[in-house]
């Protein structure tokens, strides 16, 4: 089967060059399903990304694949648009259906900057040394996009292999356009890349690649979800021969080092151990005289804070005292951001309406307390989080119309769409203000609406997402032209329980050299004031690569009577 049809560009050993190869495929790996659909004479296998019940004439639905295809020497003009674009899961799939893949456009050159190169060089001599997983945890807008691909060339150049797996965040609308951009910018080597996202990894769950970048590695921070076992599957986590070499990356790797399983093969390789006594890390750990103990919902760190701080620095040297170390970690060269919080004076009949929710919260998660109801007390949390947002929302509109007057392009990060995206767009547009919407399942061009953001169109961007977009000022845009340099500034509507999430979300402006500070937004002497202090103080904390200090959560948890909870009913929606 025919392999790369262009010359692509590929790193130099130190990476800093970019040089043309031409890489040819020698053995055939098709995807290990049933009656695969076959091309005649002059035809070709075309499988399309056809969006959920949009009608595709024509085209046939393939179970073993998952995806409409269809046969034929063109593509209809009623299939064109479902015509995937390079690098993406659906042109993967084709490619091995057909003996001649087709042709790459040239992508739009992008310059590695100087901490990419010396990131990739440290993620290579990790491969060239034989190492299992490498977790890329720079600070949000250093380059970890393109250290990752960087290096993913140079890792294949080393061992001799062509395939590249990238899992990237949601919303899909967004991340896969923002690695296939970056792949065809930075090359692909001549490479064979696959990007696709989290919610569809069982789609390549079968597949074998030679390097896995997982972006946002702490989407499998749970081992008891499908998502983990898929992960397992494509990672190799569970062999010892034959595996691909990881990128984990990214910037908050957990609240705990409890959720840090996708290192294990990395810790079992460094102790010389098989990789089933690492099956069960939090086991594992408490078995190397780490301080973790079983709880009503699973492990828990221990809370004596010496204790904790001794474990979190031998994890760390568990990663970074090897020759070369599995990690990296460099905080962005322009500063942390700042984060300040911005009390709301609400009004008699806010302020009534307010205790009238706090009290009415405080009674429910009692009574869900004392019978135990898991289910009962995370409703009634959410509830209270959802109107008490709604009772701010024209503040956060007001705060914005000054920012706007005042010549500034504002993000707005929220939780929720009834009660806090939709009345807050609502209103800003009724003021005359354009707002664009990165929020809700199919209802906006997610990318469009981002690219509203950028180019000044849209002063004001409300979004509901916490990873992996960009909004800051000078971005270099998809089509060449660079997004806007008006100074940007950041709202969080509501206080984050989340530290790791709170992290990403300022790292949505705050990057690549701008400097956007952002805001806290609270209802003034409410439980709202003391979240927003918690939140405030410890978002610095949730940068730590071995884990994060857990001891906001649960002071948070405490001021909402919800301690008695899993920590999931705090930090998941």
């Amino acid at each position: 089967m025919a392999g790369r049809r262009r010359a692509a560009s590929s790193t130099s050993t130190s990476t800093s060059t970019r040089r043309r190869t031409t890489r040819r495929r020698t053995t055939a790996r098709r995807p290990a399903v049933p009656d695969l659909p076959t091309a005649g004479p002059g035809e070709r296998v075309w499988v399309l990304a056809v969006p959920f019940r949009a009608p595709a004439p024509g085209a046939v639905w393939h179970a073993g694949l998952q995806a409409h295809v269809w046969v034929g020497r063109e593509l209809p003009p009623a299939l064109a648009p479902y015509d995937p674009p390079p690098y993406t899961l659906e042109r993967f799939l084709e490619d091995e259906l057909n003996e001649t893949p087709r042709p790459l456009p040239e992508g739009r050159p992008m310059v590695p900057r100087e901490e990419q190169c010396t990131g990739a060089e440290a993620v290579v001599a990790s491969a060239a040394a034989g190492h299992r997983v490498f977790l890329l945890g720079d600070d949000p807008g250093v380059g970890k996009t393109g250290t990752a691909v960087l290096a993913a060339r140079e890792i294949c150049e080393l061992r001799g292999g062509e395939r590249v797996l990238v899992v990237a965040d949601r919303p899909a609308a967004i991340t896969i356009p923002h690695w296939t951009r970056s792949i065809a910018g930075f090359g692909d080597g001549g490479l064979r890349w696959c990007v696709t996202t989290w919610d569809r990894l069982a789609k390549v769950a079968k597949l074998s690649f030679d390097v896995v970048v997982a972006d946002e590695a702490h989407m499998v921070r749970h081992t008891t979800t499908q998502r983990w076992k898929h992960w397992r599957a494509v990672s190799g986590g569970a062999r010892a021969k034959d595996v691909p070499f990881v990128v984990a990356a990214t910037a908050t790797p957990a609240h705990t080092p409890l959720e840090l399983p996708y290192l294990a093969p990395q810790f079992a390789q460094r102790h010389g151990e098989p990789l089933r006594a690492w099956a069960d890390l939090p086991a594992r750990l408490a078995e190397h005289g780490f301080h973790v103990e079983r709880g009503r919902y699973g492990w828990a760190w221990t809370e004596d804070a010496d204790e904790r701080r001794a474990d979190l620095a031998r994890l760390q040297d568990w990663l970074t005292d090897g020759d070369p170390p599995a990690t990296l970690h460099r905080p962005a060269p322009w500063g942390p951001v700042s984060v300040t919080g911005t009390p709301v004076a609400l009004t008699p009949a806010e302020r009534a309406a307010y205790e009238s929710e706090w009290q009415e919260f405080r009674a429910e998660m009692q009574l869900a307390r004392r019978a135990r109801q898991s289910a009962r007390g995370r409703a009634a949390l959410l509830r209270f989080r959802q109107k008490a947002g709604l009772i701010r929302a024209q503040a956060t509109v007001d705060w914005v119309r000054a920012q706007v007057e005042a010549e500034r392009q504002v993000a707005v990060s929220v939780e929720f769409v009834e009660t806090a995206a939709d009345p807050i767009r609502e209103a800003l547009l009724d003021s005359g203000i354009a707002v664009a919407s990165v929020y809700g399942r199919d209802r906006f061009d997610v990318e469009a609406e981002r690219l509203r953001f950028q180019t000044g169109a849209a002063p004001v961007c409300v979004f509901t997402v916490t990873a992996s977009i960009s909004l800051h000022a000078g971005e270099l845009l998809p089509d060449g032209a660079t997004a806007s340099t008006t100074p940007r500034v950041g709202l969080f509507h509501q206080p984050r329980f989340s530290g790791i999430q709170a992290r990403q979300v300022t790292g949505r402006t705050h990057r690549d050299g701008q400097v956007s500070p952002w805001r806290v937004a609270f209802a003034e002497d409410t439980v709202e004031e003391q979240v927003a202090r918690v939140m405030v103080e410890r978002l610095a904390v949730s940068g730590s690569t071995a884990g994060a200090d857990t001891s906001a959560l649960q002071e948070i948890a405490e001021l909402l009577d919800a301690d008695w909870l899993p920590p999931a009913a705090l930090t998941e929606g």
